[in-house]
């Protein structure tokens, strides 16, 4: 069965870092969803430190300290990604958000049975970063953070190596000098 990945791509806005990298969903990348058969596909291709619960976070948060995957197990949520303001998309049971670090994301919208199962790879602990709390010296610390993190080994669905983040152009290649600079600037 050929599984639809849609990629979208982000920049920084504010004091939201977002990501060189494409976000990532995987259309009924677990075909069916439940809490079961998603903890044990994102075990089986290295994506640890598990949880399983209604929904996530309400308000717009980024994490600097891994990257994340969100899978559907029942229900469907909206999410609102890059920011207040940014790209609304709705997920669907059996749905997969594989989330660099970086990118703001808040659930805006819900059905009453949504179940979300969470990993990181490798098993890495996360943060949680809220733009309307970060100094400009804490965003600077949090995107160097993010800099620094390994694209992660393995696909959370697939189990094959992320090509759409290794071919991802570098944050010199991408303009995001041109962003950093106009930071300063505001300082």
């Amino acid at each position: 069965m050929t599984r639809t990945v849609e990629e979208l791509r982000s920049r920084p806005i504010g004091r939201v870092p977002n990501s060189r990298f494409p976000l990532l969903i995987h259309r009924d990348g677990v075909s069916g969803g439940g809490a079961d058969a998603l903890r044990a596909r994102f075990q089986q291709n290295g994506w640890l430190n598990n949880w399983c619960y209604p929904g996530i976070y309400l308000y717009h948060h980024f994490h600097s300290t891994s990257h994340e995957c969100l899978g559907v197990a029942s229900g469907w949520m909206e999410l609102e990604l890059f920011g207040q303001g940014g790209r609304t998309v709705r997920v669907e049971t059996g749905d997969v958000v594989v989330m660099p670090a970086g990118v703001s994301h808040a659930m805006t919208g819900n059905s009453e049975d949504v179940q979300v199962v969470g990993g990181y790879p490798e098993g890495r602990d996360w943060d949680n970063i809220q733009e309307a709390f970060l100094s400009v010296e804490g965003f600077r610390a949090a995107s160097k953070l993010i800099m620094t993190l390994p694209i992660p080994a393995a696909d959370p669905v697939t189990g094959e190596p992320l090509g759409q983040w290794r071919d991802a152009p570098s944050s010199v290649d991408a303009g995001w000098n041109d962003f950093r600079d106009g930071l300063d600037a505001s300082s």
